[in-house]
Parts: C-alpha cells; sequence; structure tokens
C-alpha cells in the first residue's frame, strides 16, 4: 500500500520519457497526448533544457528572495519583452499564480472599495481557496466552504450578463482564453474583446489565466494574442519551467505601483534552476518558425479528429485552438481515455464527458496519425456512445457567499 495521500486515481508507474513518449516501470511505451497535463510542452528530455538545467544546478540551485538571482531576473525582462510592458512576480504553480492576481488585484482596488471577483460559468483556477472560490465545478467547491465571498460567475459567452456583474466593486475578472479543465471551450474573439470593454468602462481589471492555454499552447505565445488584448495581468505555469515547478504573472506597469515590499511572496518562486529552464524553453517557442509548425500541426490533428466525427456518432463536436483540443462525446469520456492506454495512447478528460488532448508541442506528423489511428479503434468499439451517461456537473450560477 502507498504511503501517498490518495487525492489522485491513479496505477500507471511512469519511470522515463524522451520526446513525445513515456515508459512505465514494466517496459511498455505510451504516447503521451497528456503531456503531464500541458506541462511538457517540450516533450520529454528536451537536450537545451536539460543543458540549461545541468549548467545552473552546479551554480547555485536556491539563493532565497532575499536576494536577486541572475536567471529569474532574465526571465522576468524576457517576459516583458514578449508580452507587454509589466512587473513580474514567480511563483511555483498555476494555482499560486491565481492566489496572487486575487490579491494583487485587491490590493491595487483598495482605495476604491474593490474586493469583488468575477469568473465564468466552467472555469477552472485552481484548488487553494483563493483559486477554487474562483472555481465554477461544485463538487470541488462544497467540500471546503465557507470560500472566499465576493465571487460571482457568469455565463459563458454573454457579454450581457457579464455587464450587469461588473460594476464599482469589481476588482478583477478572471477568463480563461480556452477554457481547458472546463471542457475546452474556446471564447469568442468577439466575447474577450467585448469583457475588455466592459472592464474598462467599470475599472475593473482583465486578467488572462493561461496556465494551461498558454506558452504555445494555441498555436501564438501567448492566447490573449488572438483576441489582440492587452489584459491588466496575465497568470502562466504549467509548460514555463520546462518540467520543473514555476509560475508568474505580468501585472501592467502602469498599475502595479500599490504593490510593495510585505505584499506578497514566495519561498521558492523564481527558483534559479527552474528560471534558467525556463529560458531555454522560451528560447525554442520564439525560435524561426516553432510556433508556425505547432499550427500545422494543430491542422493535421483537427482534420483527422474532424474526420473520425463524421464517421462515428458519438462524437459530438471536436473543439480546439491550436494544440489544445477538446472532443466532446455521447458518452462518458472515461472509458475512451482506458481504451486509448489500453492502445499505447495516454489523453485525459475535461468534464465527464470531454476527451482533452494535450500533445507536447513538438508532436510529430506520424505520432498524430497514430493517435488517430488509436482512437478510431476504441470509438468503433463502442467506447464513447451514449448509455449510461453521468449528470452534469452542477455551478453555483451566481453570487457565492
Amino acid at each position: 500500500m502507498s504511503a501517498l495521500l490518495p487525492v489522485y486515481d491513479r496505477d500507471l508507474v511512469i519511470v522515463s520519457g524522451k520526446g513525445s513518449r513515456v515508459t512505465d516501470k514494466e517496459g511498455r511505451s505510451y504516447l503521451d497526448f497528456a503531456a503531464g497535463v500541458g506541462v511538457n510542452g517540450l516533450g520529454y528530455g528536451d537536450r537545451k533544457v536539460l543543458s540549461a538545467i545541468r549548467k545552473q544546478a552546479g551554480r547555485m540551485i536556491h539563493s532565497s528572495n532575499l536576494y536577486h538571482n541572475e536567471p529569474a531576473s532574465a526571465l522576468a525582462e524576457r517576459l516583458v519583452a514578449l508580452a507587454f510592458p509589466a512587473k513580474v512576480f514567480f511563483c511555483n504553480s498555476g494555482t499560486e499564480a491565481v492566489e496572487g492576481c486575487i490579491k494583487f488585484a485587491r490590493r491595487i482596488g483598495r482605495g476604491q472599495g474593490r474586493t469583488e471577483l468575477v469568473a465564468f460559468e466552467r472555469s477552472f483556477h485552481g484548488r487553494t481557496l483563493g483559486s477554487l472560490s474562483l472555481t465554477w465545478t461544485e463538487r470541488y467547491r462544497e467540500p471546503f466552504g465557507p470560500l472566499v465571498p465576493g465571487v460571482r460567475f457568469c455565463p459563458w459567452d454573454d457579454l450581457t450578463a457579464a455587464a450587469v456583474a461588473i460594476g464599482p466593486r469589481t476588482a478583477a475578472v478572471f477568463v480563461e482564453p480556452v477554457q481547458g479543465e472546463g471542457g475546452v471551450r474556446v471564447a469568442p474573439v468577439e466575447f474577450l474583446r467585448g469583457l475588455a470593454d466592459i472592464c474598462r468602462d467599470a475599472g475593473a481589471l482583465l486578467v488572462s489565466e493561461e496556465v494551461q492555454c498558454g506558452l504555445g499552447r494555441t498555436g501564438k505565445l501567448f492566447a490573449y494574442e488572438h483576441a489582440a488584448l492587452r489584459p491588466d495581468m496575465v497568470t502562466l505555469a504549467k509548460p514555463l519551467g520546462g518540467g520543473l515547478p514555476l509560475g508568474a504573472i505580468l501585472v501592467r506597469e502602469e498599475i502595479a505601483s500599490p504593490i510593495a515590499v510585505g505584499d506578497h511572496g514566495s519561498t521558492f518562486g523564481g527558483n534559479p534552476v527552474a528560471a534558467a529552464a525556463a529560458m531555454a524553453v522560451l528560447d525554442r517557442l520564439t525560435s524561426h518558425g516553432f510556433l508556425a509548425k505547432v499550427e500545422k500541426r494543430a491542422r493535421a490533428l483537427r482534420r483527422g479528429l474532424n474526420a473520425l466525427a463524421r464517421k462515428h456518432p458519438a462524437v459530438v463536436q471536436v473543439r480546439s485552438l491550436g494544440l489544445i483540443v477538446g472532443v466532446e462525446l455521447k458518452g462518458p469520456a472515461g472509458p475512451v481515455v482506458k481504451g486509448l492506454r489500453e492502445h499505447g495512447v495516454l489523453a485525459t478528460k475535461a468534464g465527464d464527458n470531454v476527451l482533452r488532448l494535450l500533445p507536447p508541442l513538438v508532436i510529430k506528423q506520424k505520432d498524430i496519425r497514430e493517435f488517430l489511428e488509436a482512437l478510431d479503434a476504441v470509438l468503433q468499439a463502442g467506447a464513447g456512445s451514449a448509455g449510461a451517461e453521468p449528470a452534469a456537473s452542477k455551478g453555483t450560477g451566481g453570487a457565492v457567499a
């Protein structure tokens, strides 16, 4: 029996990985279309990332945030140069990045009495108490109440409802340009632009929550670029550290001045080894033609999935932006995930009936073909069809106490 607290449902032991494949302790190889739930954007064992980690680990692993360290300072400058004029805070994960945004938004809006937060139906922002308060799915929230007060949830892609919810007490609005855990729902460009207008008119901050969909996943470096926005804050994490724990918050420079010494902190945030790895990740993501290749691979995967949707009645809809993909099914997605694993492919769910695909950004065309063949066989065997379909998750649908 494992000494680990049983908060995960798992039985596979992964011992190594290379490229887009991992190997378990029994020696079986799997094509990974989950990529560490989006963390391994460059796959496993990227040569330049490993070199950066080894080099920095030989110099210094940790120095504490009582002092500057060169890799973190360089990474902050790089992110600002790639995004917009901003101040950067480093943490260790996506949920910590969201927590920091909550605090920063309230600190910035304190003089105006802005304490309320707005998020959207099917949102997922993390599992700490603050980020959980912005997460819509009730089964995640209910066991841990009472949560942070003053949170409102709006319907997805409903600007009329958003305009009602966002007002003079709203500190910040959190939106995922692509909802990952919420079923891979892509925010329409008009919705994001309208939301930015509402926030600007109301004096509320707009947070582009890109923990899962940022850093090349959608075919652009930042997902907000699809709508030509400049948000007030951006959250980054998952692929940033190349597999090491690292999260970041970008706060638009002209609004950051209220945040002062002692307002927030993170013992390990901006760890020099993780920051060095992140610089190597950004080098790769911004190299000539890399994002164009992501879009090319995404088109090939989408074409193949659309063909399977025409062939198999179990497929309701294929949703995607770049290489974040959701395949909505008539029945539960669990049997499809299980069937894929039996065919040597790892994938995940997003809710009860959506197969979520997050392949490494360096996935090869032959790997896409292998995956499509496996999914075809699994659907042909009847997985994903209607039957004992679980009830839909319930949200709060309004203000949260």
